[in-house]
């Protein structure tokens, strides 16, 4: 009996192309994240939860469900994150006045001046890279539009 094979998706060499440079500019930011967060003592998970609590939508107070969800991780993998963060004096805690069961996380100074720094360091690479991402973007684009006029 032959099974039948699944048809494979028609993926022209201009989109491994695309594809190929998108990841690469993607773990080029990564790695360039990563170095500024280790030269301003952190973890790059300690970035990326800071910058999460101050960048948080609505910029409304963040529980550590919401930082977990944020950071795709388990809540428990949160917990220990932010007992870190605590130690390290960058995030406090406080307690919801109307849910004693829900903690508010909230950046210190020192978090403040911190990520301050990292963010106008990534800031400034985004811009760099800004230019090669748009144009694997507008090639996209105008591939889409050709595909669908076709």
């Amino acid at each position: 009996m032959t099974v039948p094979q699944k048809q494979r998706p028609a993926i022209s060499q201009a989109d491994y192309q695309r594809l190929s440079e998108f990841r690469y500019l993607i773990r080029r930011f990564l790695e360039f994240s990563q170095t500024q967060a280790n030269e301003a003592g952190l973890t790059p998970r300690q970035h990326q939860a800071l910058l999460a609590i101050k960048g948080f939508p609505g910029g409304g107070p963040v529980t550590i469900g919401e930082l977990a969800e944020r950071l795709r991780i388990r809540h428990h993998s949160a917990v220990e994150l932010v007992n870190r963060l605590g130690e390290a004096g960058l995030v406090s805690r406080d307690q919801d006045k109307d849910d004693q069961r829900r903690v508010f996380l909230r950046l210190t100074e020192h978090a403040e001046d911190r990520l301050a720094e990292l963010s106008a360091a990534h800031l400034d690479e985004l811009s760099r890279i800004e230019p090669m991402l748009r144009r694997l973007l507008d090639e996209h684009h105008e591939q889409q539009q050709i595909s669908s006029n076709v």
